[in-house]
């Protein structure tokens, strides 16, 4: 059992509060997942930069040097905006990924939570309220964003275990539920040259979706195409550049509830996490269908898919 929001603002008004918001549905969620937490947030992407979001069990050794240790690699500035453990690495423009590759081999004790030019992971052990505080979660801002907590049923408890998964340029999963055809497919995934780095069954999700995405699918399509080729019981968000993404697979035997307004389009495990977004008492409400693909992209509106039984 695990609990998963998510938000995605249609109102740029809103914008300075998504990670406010975001946090008072993650820590509703709190008796779904009391393991770990983790939120995505997209925000504006600055000219000519891209960014890392990593980790460090040691943030005040590993942090101190980073910036002069990665610069060689990217040929150009490099800067380190540090959050407890974690810090954004902000690199010039097409850089994030070739960085991700390297960092082990340069740093192996700073982690990879995200890249891309938008997204920021933040992530670890512990209750949602105190991985809120801990790297002020509330502050931030961005136009949409995703979140978890975590009950592990078969991965170890760790920070790289937590949710959101981020295997893609600025794209990241949340799951609740469980994937029975998860080691073949990372096998699979690992031979086409996608990365993962954990025996997290979500993780190998989020790359499979990287996987078609890199191969000309839109998020719908990836998410329809899941359907077919993911075995298990699955509620998914997903989060990219521009867009938010949910599907429930054929049974939906796990809870679900979205609602609507002119402002936003909102995720929640059970309704309770939606309970203080404004305006939520004149929503459209409701529980997404089984095997019916929903996304939303930035200055487009999306008509949800069913997949033919």
């Amino acid at each position: 059992m695990c609990g998963i929001v998510g938000l995605f603002l249609k109102d740029k008004a809103l914008e300075p509060q998504l990670g406010a918001l975001l946090t008072d549905m993650l820590i509703t969620m709190t008796d779904r997942g009391p393991d770990s937490a983790g939120i995505a947030i997209y925000g504006a992407p600055a000219a000519g930069t891209s960014k890392l979001t990593v980790q460090s069990e040691n943030p005040d050794e590993d942090f101190a040097s980073l910036a002069s240790v990665l610069q060689p690699l990217v040929g150009g500035p490099v800067s380190v905006e540090r959050r407890d453990t974690h810090a954004v690495l902000t690199v010039p423009a097409g850089k994030s990924e070739h960085v991700r590759n390297q960092i082990k081999s340069v740093a192996p004790t700073v982690r990879v939570m995200s890249f891309g030019d938008s997204l920021e992971i933040y992530k670890e052990v512990g209750l949602p309220r105190d991985v809120a505080t801990r790297f002020d979660l509330t502050s931030m801002s961005g136009t949409h964003g995703i979140g978890h907590t975590r009950m592990a049923t078969e991965s170890a408890v760790t920070t790289l275990g937590a949710h959101p998964f981020n295997t893609g340029s600025d794209q990241c999963l949340v799951h609740n539920g469980s994937l029975s055809n998860h080691n073949t497919l990372r096998r699979k995934l690992q031979r086409e040259g996608i990365h993962i780095e954990t025996m997290n069954d979500s993780e190998v999700a989020a790359a499979y979706l990287t996987w078609k995405m890199q191969n000309g699918a839109t998020l719908g399509e990836a998410l329809e195409q899941s359907l077919d080729d993911l075995d298990g019981f699955f509620n998914f968000v997903v989060g990219t550049k521009d867009g938010f993404g949910v599907v429930r697979d054929p049974i939906a035997c796990k809870p679900a509830v979205m609602a609507e307004t002119d402002q936003y389009v909102a995720f929640g495990s059970e309704y309770r996490a939606l309970v203080n977004l404004p305006g939520i008492d004149t929503a459209r409400v409701w529980e997404p269908e089984p095997a019916t693909v929903y996304f939303w992209t930035h200055g487009k509106t999306e008509t949800p898919s069913k997949k033919a039984a």
